[in-house]
């Protein structure tokens, strides 16, 4: 078993994590506002929790898995591929922060990854990444410190 210690570069918008929200409305002590979407204190899985919100109101994808599903899981690829933008996680498996992303490429452990902004700059352009990532942050209730998204290098540390 190895230690993976990646680089990622993402166009969005970073969310911060259990340590720091980078978010708009905290409470008092830096915790999330109330969220209809997302579970209790003790029963919390925000990157989780965030991608069903997104889910059910951007892509009308409401179903879960149980056992005998046939074909849940194209359906839910099909419904992701649909909203443009996921929740990835970055800083350390065990102490996740969050990012709202359009946009991402890992570089990782040991590996080069070349980078053509001009191509990526009219790829997130051709997608309307900035509307798919507003819509995104509406449904979640959500504003961010960060006016606009943007490119962001970020580094994940984890097993």
């Amino acid at each position: 078993m190895g230690q993976s210690t990646d680089a990622l570069l993402v166009y969005g918008y970073h969310l911060g994590g259990g340590d720091g929200w980078e978010l708009e409305g905290l409470g008092e002590y830096g915790e999330l506002p109330a969220l209809p979407w997302l579970g209790d204190e003790d029963d919390r899985d925000f990157q989780d929790a965030a991608e069903r919100r997104l889910l059910a109101e951007l892509a009308g994808f409401t179903e879960t898995w149980e056992d005998g599903q046939e074909g849940y899981f194209s359906r839910e690829r099909e419904a992701k591929a649909q909203l443009g933008v996921e929740i990835e996680t970055h800083c350390s498996g065990s102490y996740p922060m969050y990012l709202l992303i359009a946009k991402g490429i890992t570089a990782y452990r040991g590996d080069v990854q070349p980078i053509d902004f001009a191509y990526l700059a009219a790829e997130v352009q051709q997608k309307d990444a900035d509307a798919k990532l507003r819509a995104a942050l509406d449904a979640l209730g959500v504003t961010p410190k960060q006016e606009t998204p943007s490119w962001l290098l970020c580094s994940f540390w984890g097993i």
